[in-house]
């Protein structure tokens, strides 16, 4: 039970009496009046309803502007207006005795002006006729409950509206007058609280029969009850003289100890509003009512049952009711005023609440209004400020941590930055830090704040308990635990948490443990393990060489995490560009040598970098070896590195390192890969290498002829004698014919102890060969004469004699001629059908068609190539015998302009037969008629 004498009080409600609207004669000012007589009252669908003594139903809306209609012919005693439909249900006298009607009005639909009325039945409880004493209605307008003096209860099942649709029986009898009923619905559930003087009961309307269910033996009076909303989870109220009770369905609630006679309940957002008398000694009546003494005060008192506050209490003169509408409780007074009650908003109760530091109950306000959390915050937060400024640091800090998430930290953070209140600020941190939503600088603050408190238990317990979720920046936390020299501290998170950079960074350079972090790297996933080994592979080369070098060999070739036992062989193994990690073997040439042999035999296919560095550092150990055996092996592992085929494409790099180290077998080997035979003959010729000169001309002359010139030339500037070597070049030119005798004469010129015997040979021979050459080409000159004069005598013949035919046999099937047949001037004859049948042109013999197609093919290829200025070019200068290249060019008949006439034009005069003639002459074949 709760004493209402402990509860506050406040005015959060604003008094003010309705006045008249303004009007034509200036009358605004003036106390709006309700009309005489006015017995019942109610409200809904956007204005007040008044139900008098003379049987007028009055509507007040919002304007002010009261109209009304005749619904009894006496009185009206009942109204109820439901709120979610316009149906108007009253009670009232249309003759004098007891003879209620009931009345169900639909106000959106009319007859004659007035709203229209869908339904009368009188309301009798059986055959005895007795006073209604209080009417409820469903709002989904199937339920319908009246309430008689004589303890009798009508429930009307089924449309309500309509006569034929319902059906009407008693719900309950008793001895005592029914003072308050209230349909309560949850889900599909329907219930009905009966209420006498005497007791309460529940009825379960949703299952056949009705079950009842007795909740107390003590009732209350009339208007004395009312059903709260769903903030108190739709329970019924029963308003008594010494409690407020509350119930279920099936049971009792909480009560509330208000004291006084109840005169009026109702129930309004939240509020349980109570009308009461003023005086405690006024006597209390068995059925009590609004009638009885009504020249006393009455106090009005509104209940936050929710927060345990009165949010409003004054005193009326006669109360007659107190109606809920557009947002504001209106109080009907029986000298005809209307007094309106408006709510405070919620911040100015708030405020109210702030200036007597009444911050427990305005959070809680808050609460019940459901104020969102910006406004919940800033209550926490003055709330904190006012327990800090008193000196109650811990119970300010308890506060600021509910604002988390809407005040900035910086704000409570900056108040307990003194040392003496370095606990509270902890534990607004680490609250900060659950939520998630503390940032790094917040990281660092708590932290510091661990370990200037030395409270290391604390510490592992904040970076060791969040498995499952990081409730902090982890990189900070290792950043600040390394500064403040917990190592182990920050490894551990590092290791944790997967930031291997950290990790890395601190066994490296802190804690110095270069074996625990290259073997860290080995377990590590191979992007990571490749980037932190190109990061710290020369730290750690320095000071643990060998294991690095085998941990580099593994990257490189088939690399595998050392920990990854399960996946072990189930991926192929990624490999690492091995020439990225060279630059780590800086001053470790003994390890770089083992690693980049075993690249060489493991992979063949390793980049070119490797091969390069790898030669570069055999040719250095050669050139600084002193021991010949030692020096031998090196020279053959070099010189097999560059037979390996793998400086292709790298051969000038691998030619300037050969002659940087003066490595000669390797330079000459690279001249003959390279075919640069004129650089291998000048490498011997600047060693005076002389038999080495000739091995080369000998090797390589027939592939590039001018090397045996050069050589001439070479010992033709020789002082020496060298008679030896110019005789065997000398042979060699003459055989192969590459250079004119004048030339030789002239390049052996300049040695002074070359003689003429030197050459005497080489010219006797070269002489008798241009004498045979000479008498061979008269010859051909003769037998070019003879055949010309012949043709020519053949040409004389064909123009001035007649040709006789006098093949007898056809020169395809060789069958005897028959006519018709066909002969050409060539003197071969067919059969017609024959050179129909193998004939390709009408104007050519078949025999010597072939024949005459090579030559028209030789004329027409000379035509197409005697303009071909620069291909006579190219081969005049490249050639040894330019003298030949213009003879043959002069043989096709380039320097000549010739005009090739294939065939007689249609309508050719005879006059140019000869020049027919002279073609069928080149052609050996004679066209046939």
């Amino acid at each position: 039970m709760a004493a209402y004498l402990q509860w506050r009080r406040f005015v959060f409600f604003d008094r003010e009496v309705v006045k008249e609207p303004p009007g034509p004669e200036g009358s605004a000012g003036k106390p709006f009046a309700l009309p005489p007589g006015v017995t019942v009252c109610d409200s809904g669908r956007g204005s007040l309803v008044f139900g008098d003594i003379r049987g007028e139903i009055w509507f007040l809306p919002r304007s002010l502007q009261l109209t009304s209609f005749q619904a009894y012919k006496l009185r009206v005693t009942h109204l109820y207006q439901l709120k979610q439909h316009s149906i108007l249900v009253s009670v009232g006298e249309d003759e004098e005795g007891i003879n209620p009607l009931v009345k169900v009005w639909n106000l959106e639909k009319r007859d004659g002006g007035n709203p229209l009325c869908t339904r009368i039945f009188p309301a009798i409880p059986g055959n005895k006729p007795t006073v209604v004493s209080c009417l409820t209605v469903h709002e989904n307008l199937n339920f319908m409950a009246i309430g008689f003096a004589d303890g009798s209860v009508v429930l009307t099942k089924g449309d309500i509206t309509r006569d034929r649709h319902s059906k009407t029986q008693i719900l309950h009898e008793g001895s005592y007058p029914v003072t308050g009923l209230a349909f309560r619905q949850s889900g599909k559930t329907t219930h009905l609280f009966v209420v006498t003087t005497e007791n309460i009961q529940s009825y379960l309307l949703s299952v056949k029969d009705y079950p009842h269910l007795e909740l107390d033996t003590h009732g209350c009076g009339l208007r004395c009850s009312s059903l709260s909303d769903p903030s108190q989870d739709l329970q019924f109220i029963v308003a008594g003289n010494e409690c407020v009770y509350l119930y279920q369905p099936d049971e009792r609630g909480p009560c509330f100890a208000f004291e006084g006679q109840k005169l009026i309940v109702h129930w309004y957002r939240g509020y349980l509003i109570i009308v009461s008398k003023d005086r405690k000694t006024s006597p209390k009546s068995e059925f009590a009512g609004n009638e009885a003494q009504n020249s006393d005060k009455q106090v009005l008192n509104i209940y936050d049952l929710c927060n345990k506050f009165i949010a409003y209490s004054s005193i009326f003169d006669d109360i007659v009711d107190v109606l809920a509408e557009w947002g504001s409780l209106y109080v009907l007074t029986r000298d005809g005023k209307i007094h309106v009650l408006q709510e405070k908003d919620t911040q100015t109760k708030l405020e109210m609440l702030f200036r007597k530091n009444l911050f427990e109950m305005a959070i809680n306000l808050a609460k019940s209004h459901h104020l969102d959390s910006d406004g919940l915050s800033e209550i926490f937060r003055q709330y904190g400020d006012h327990l800090y400024n008193k000196g109650n640091h811990d119970g300010a800090i308890q506060q600021y941590i509910r604002t988390i998430g809407k005040l900035e930290p910086s704000y409570v953070i900056r108040k307990f930055l003194d040392a003496q209140r370095i606990h509270n600020l902890t534990a607004y941190l680490q609250t900060l830090h659950l939520q998630s939503l503390a940032n790094a600088d917040h990281t660092t603050l708590l932290l510091n704040c661990y370990t200037k408190l030395k409270d290391s238990s604390k510490l592992e317990e904040f970076i060791k308990t969040s498995e499952s979720e990081v409730r902090f920046d982890v990189e900070t936390a290792i950043k600040v635990l390394g500064q403040a020299g917990y190592y182990s501290h920050a490894v551990y998170l590092a290791e944790k948490h997967a930031h291997h950079e950290w990790y890395l960074k601190i066994q490296l350079e802190d804690i110095k443990n270069y074996q625990e972090a290259l073997h860290y790297i080995g377990k590590l996933p191979f992007d990571q393990a490749e980037s932190n080994m190109k990061r710290y592979g020369k730290i750690l080369m320095h000071h643990v060489p060998n294991e690095t070098t085998e941990l580099l060999k593994i990257l490189c070739t088939d690399y595998q995490p050392s920990g990854d036992n399960e996946g072990l062989g189930l991926l192929e193994g990624k490999k690492a560009n091995s020439e990225e990690f060279i630059p780590i073997f800086a001053n470790n040439s003994r390890e770089l040598k083992a690693f980049l042999e075993h690249m060489t035999e493991v992979q063949s296919d390793s980049p070119q970098g490797v091969y390069d560095t790898l030669l570069e550092l055999r040719l250095q150990n050669w050139a600084h070896e002193q021991d010949k055996q030692i020096k031998e092996k090196l020279h053959n592992e070099a010189l097999t590195l560059l037979k390996s085929g793998r400086f292709k494409t790298v051969f000038d790099k691998a030619l300037v390192l050969c002659q940087m180290h003066n490595f000669k077998d390797g330079v000459l080997y690279l001249y003959e890969q390279g075919k640069l035979f004129q650089q291998i003959m000048h490498y011997h010729m600047q060693n005076e290498q002389y038999k080495k000169v000739i091995e080369v001309c000998e090797l390589y002359g027939d592939q590039e002829a001018c090397l045996w010139e050069q050589a001439l030339g070479y010992f033709a500037r020789k002082e020496e004698d060298c008679k030896e070597y110019i005789a065997a070049v000398l042979k060699h030119i003459e055989n192969k014919n590459l250079m004119p005798p004048l030339l030789v004469v002239q390049t052996l010129a300049h040695n002074s102890t070359a003689t003429l015997s030197v050459i005497k040979d080489y010219l006797v021979n070269k002489l008798q060969k241009q004498s045979c050459q000479i008498e061979q080409d008269e010859q051909r000159i003769l037998k070019y004469r003879e055949e010309t004069t012949r043709i020519r005598q053949e040409i004389e013949e064909l123009k001035a004699s007649p040709k006789i035919f006098q093949k007898t046999k056809c020169s395809i099937c060789t069958s005897a001629l028959e006519l018709p047949s066909v002969h050409f001037l060539c003197g071969h004859s067919f059969h017609q059908h024959c050179f129909e049948s193998y004939s390709d042109s009408d104007s050519e013999c078949p025999t010597c068609m072939p024949e005459n197609r090579k030559v028209m093919d030789m004329i027409r290829a000379q035509e197409q190539k005697r303009d071909l200025h620069d291909q006579f070019q190219h081969q005049l200068k490249c050639s040894n015998d330019g003298f030949s290249v213009v003879a043959d060019y002069f043989g096709r008949g380039v320097f000549n302009k010739l005009t090739l006439i294939t065939d007689l034009p249609p309508g050719k005069p005879p006059a140019s037969l000869e020049a027919g003639l002279h073609r069928e002459l080149l052609l050996h074949g004679r066209r046939g008629t």
